[in-house]
């Protein structure tokens, strides 16, 4: 294995202004390449810049080592945004971290990495901007209220960090009645049930290895009413599709959440046709991706961004704006 330093020299060139990484499958068609310079002007963030790299997905835990190293010697590097590859970066890199929060600790997740006084500290944001994003359309005791179930489809970072806060004591009996985890993998599923396992909750989890379409049909059909239903395999962003054929039934009075913004969102159109007849919430990704990137950009640079009122109104507007380019 390289040391850190020698890798650093690889593949990257040093930053020449304060610099923010975007580590991702993706990057270049991402809105937040156009939002992140009109946000940095609204935030006093001087000279700063945000850069893409693109990975594909499960690359070689080397490749993950080796940008890791790279911010984390890198004066200019201030640190970075992670998605889709949150679990593997973790795994492959863990011994670069000077510092690992407790979420990503349990989670065994980087969504962020952020550096003081010389450290380079791995987060897991994912808790909690998962957290501000649900309860900003699920009321305060909707789960005590309507015995309702959760299913979510795809058991990595989103789905580790959402139903950790779902789970949590602290809400006390406003908990889903039961959840359900599907996955087209094993592995995965394993790990997430770890994770839940060591969380103690009292929550009804059932864990589903959906290798077909189908099968996640079949479970959505088990449903209670109410229930949270979301998409978080990256279908429709990351790869092309949604996780349920057009033959799924959402249920009554349900909520589809996809936590894509933007992409084919096949599964939120699958889930508008339902609307009427199913009488379903139908929510996207963009108050996620809010939430998901101020936390990790007020990490990163060491400021304060507000998480609701009218500053978020403002940046979500400054945002929207960028957003149509």
């Amino acid at each position: 294995m390289k040391a850190p330093l020698e890798m650093a020299s690889c593949r990257y060139r040093p930053a020449t202004q304060p610099t923010f990484y975007f580590i991702g499958v993706t990057t270049t068609s991402s809105s937040i390449m156009r939002v992140f310079p009109a946000w940095a002007r609204h935030l006093g963030l001087k000279d700063a810049v945000l850069k893409g790299i693109d990975f594909p997905l499960h690359v070689d835990p080397e490749a993950y080592r080796e940008v890791v190293s790279f911010i984390k010697s890198d004066p200019l590097s201030l640190g970075a945004l992670v998605t889709t590859h949150k679990i593997d970066l973790f795994n492959a890199a863990r011994d670069l971290f000077d510092v690992i929060d407790p979420h990503a600790r349990l989670m065994h997740e980087t969504s962020c990495l952020s550096k003081r006084d010389g450290k380079l500290i791995c987060h897991a944001k994912d808790p909690i901007s998962s957290g501000l994003a649900i309860d900003g359309f699920i009321p305060a005791g909707y789960f005590a209220d309507t015995g309702a179930e959760v299913l979510s489809m795809g058991a990595g970072g989103s789905t580790i960090a959402i139903t950790w806060h779902l789970m949590r004591k602290e809400r006390g009996a406003d908990i889903p009645s039961r959840i359900i985890v599907t996955n087209r993998s094993q592995p995965r599923l394993d790990e997430i049930q770890r994770i839940h396992t060591d969380m103690t909750s009292t929550v009804e989890i059932e864990y589903v290895l959906a290798d077909r379409l189908e099968i996640n049909d079949e479970t959505l059909a088990t449903l209670k009413p109410g229930s949270l239903v979301i998409n978080a395999t990256g279908l429709g962003k990351d790869a092309p599709g949604s996780p349920i054929t057009d033959d799924g039934v959402f249920p009554k009075r349900g909520i589809a959440w996809d936590l894509n913004y933007r992409g084919d969102l096949i599964f939120l159109d699958q889930a508008r046709r339902q609307q009427a007849r199913q009488q379903l919430q139908t929510e996207d990704g963009w108050k996620y991706f809010l939430h998901g990137w101020t936390q990790v950009i007020a990490e990163v640079f060491d400021i304060a961004i507000p998480v609701s009122g009218l500053d978020f109104d403002e940046i979500s507007r400054i945002a929207i704006e960028a957003a149509k380019g």
